[in-house]
């Protein structure tokens, strides 16, 4: 294991950039003491946030271009290859410089520029984005929740193969339970390519993964899988409409508590777990998706984060590599040798 793990920031990114990010590096920095960051942007608005505790473990390199988070991954790529803050946290990845690299901008300019920078590993297809849900047994790993959209039977043999080897590094799980996400848990059931998978699933028992079958949305809170794996459009969907409800309930909640005196009194003499509750269902907690599928860490914050939030997601990278992420993918991957061409999917292109 590396004596120090080298973060790269994105001190740019995101709907408030530098007073969000640095701070989030700070908080990191008091969770983590073996720790260096390398920051890139603006240094008149990164310089006077530093503190002398995390100023003495970075280096700023300065670049006053960064990516706009309304910005289309291709304009991203022409204005800021070589240049940006995004572009140079991921290049310092690349070159050796740092161990990982966190953004919290632009999702698509992020996604084109690690894929055209840090390549996909052998024998995986297309990069996914993995993000930390927490469930009633714990927390799970669901994927791909907005790489791209559609997929075929191999992808989600990939992801099931890079969901359980992110579920051993953070959940300490030696063989993690992987479902599919399906409209239904028979076998019959469902798209073609989400059966073909479960069929290879199953017949490559897999030394890394405990293939446990077809699962439905209203299980994934239940915790039933460690690893949820979706194409990206439905994962995407799963993930959002599972933090609207958890916002609309805690609403709810907000609101049935001033009701009444009695509801009053009720949340004063319950407010330890009123506590709980909130901390469990704090966004905060689980901000951080893992771009897996690349030669190297790339870690995607939510863009409108607190400085709490960003330092979550600088903590998730920090665990992906003190324990060996890219190392459990490949280790995996190598029990899993195709024998058969791959068709590309809806939204692939051909290589």
């Amino acid at each position: 294991m590396p004596d120090k793990v080298r973060i790269a920031l994105d001190a740019m990114g995101g709907d408030e950039g530098a007073s969000v990010v640095v701070p989030g590096a700070d908080l990191s920095l008091q969770h983590h003491s073996d720790v260096e960051f390398l920051l890139f942007g603006d240094e008149a608005k990164i310089a006077p946030l530093l503190t002398p505790p995390l100023k003495a473990v970075s280096r700023l390199v300065h670049t006053d271009v960064a990516v706009k988070m309304d910005e289309k991954p291709s304009q991203a790529l022409r204005h800021g290859r070589w240049k940006s803050s995004m572009w140079l946290a991921i290049d310092a990845v690349k070159r050796g410089e740092a161990d990982v690299a966190v953004s919290a901008g632009n999702t698509g300019a992020l996604m084109a520029m690690a894929k055209f920078n840090l390549r996909t590993m052998p024998g995986i297809s297309r990069p996914a984005i993995a993000a930390v849900w927490p469930t009633m047994r714990g927390e799970s790993i669901i994927l791909d929740v907005g790489a791209s959209i559609g997929a075929d039977a191999e992808h989600l043999v990939d992801l099931a193969v890079m969901g359980s080897a992110m579920a051993r590094v953070l959940l300490n799980v030696d063989r993690p339970k992987v479902g599919l996400l399906n409209i239904g848990v028979e076998e019959v059931k469902g798209l073609e390519p989400v059966r073909e998978a479960g069929r290879i699933l199953r017949e490559a028992k897999l030394p890394g993964l405990d293939y446990v079958g077809f699962i439905e949305g209203t299980s994934i809170g239940e915790g039933v899988a460690d690893v949820v794996v979706s194409e990206g459009f439905a994962g995407n969907i799963a993930i959002k409409a599972a933090e609207g409800t958890a916002r609309q309930f805690a609403s709810y909640l907000r609101d049935a508590m001033r009701l009444t005196l009695r509801a009053r009194l009720g949340y004063l003499l319950a407010r330890g777990a009123f506590a709980m509750l909130r901390e469990k269902m704090d966004p905060r907690n689980a901000n951080g998706g893992v771009f897996l599928g690349l030669n190297g860490i790339v870690i995607k914050s939510h863009g409108g984060t607190d400085a709490e939030g960003f330092a979550a997601a600088v903590d998730l990278g920090y665990d992906m590599v003190r324990y060996s992420l890219l190392g459990k993918i490949k280790q995996t991957l190598d029990h899993y040798v195709r024998t058969e061409p791959r068709v590309p999917a809806v939204g692939e292109v051909a290589t």
